[in-house]
């Protein structure tokens, strides 16, 4: 098994979604970093889909602006 690197990072979220997050590890008797962890498992796959800025501006584009 991998070793976890237990650094800790701050994250900002909307009150609204911190709260539904908050109940929802409540509900699981769940840390708020593991119910995070999850949703990242889950969701990591559609958000690779996403384009990059390079995918959408071109590499072209971004070269521009700083030349």
């Amino acid at each position: 098994m991998a070793s976890t690197d237990k650094r800790k990072q701050s994250l900002y979220f909307p009150e609204d979604m911190l709260k539904e997050i908050q109940e929802e590890a409540a509900r699981q008797d769940r840390s708020l970093s593991w119910v995070v962890q999850q949703a990242w498992r889950i969701a990591r796959p559609e958000i690779m889909r996403f384009p990059s800025v390079n995918d959408v501006l071109g590499n072209d584009d971004i070269r521009g602006r700083d030349e």
